[in-house]
């Protein structure tokens, strides 16, 4: 568990192999709950040989000093662009207010 929103990371070894590879995430926003958006890529079972890359994006609670993962939403190519394309249209209407979000690579 990291007690830093910038240690929070999914990447993941089992077994001192690579399992889950983080390859950028996005912090949409910081406190107590904080969300964050991440592009990843997972190690395929059958050929050994890491997958396509994929997003999730993920809640997370600090509670007792540590951030802890409350949910998870991966989303898949038609998802991400029907959200990426709906987001597009509210922001270009006028219905949705300004915001920051950081990017690390």
């Amino acid at each position: 568990m990291a007690e830093n929103i910038n240690d929070i990371t999914i990447t993941y070894e089992e077994d001192g192999e690579l399992v889950v590879e983080e390859l950028e995430k996005v912090i949409l926003n910081r406190g107590a709950w904080t969300s964050i958006l991440f592009r990843y890529r997972e190690r395929e079972r059958q050929t050994g040989q890491m997958g396509p890359a994929k997003a999730t994006l993920r809640r997370y609670q600090k509670y007792q000093g540590v951030f802890k993962k409350r949910d998870a939403i991966n989303l898949s190519a038609e998802t991400a662009r029907t959200l990426v394309d709906t987001l597009e249209k509210w922001l270009g209407d006028g219905l949705l207010g300004k915001g920051q979000a950081e990017v690390e690579e």
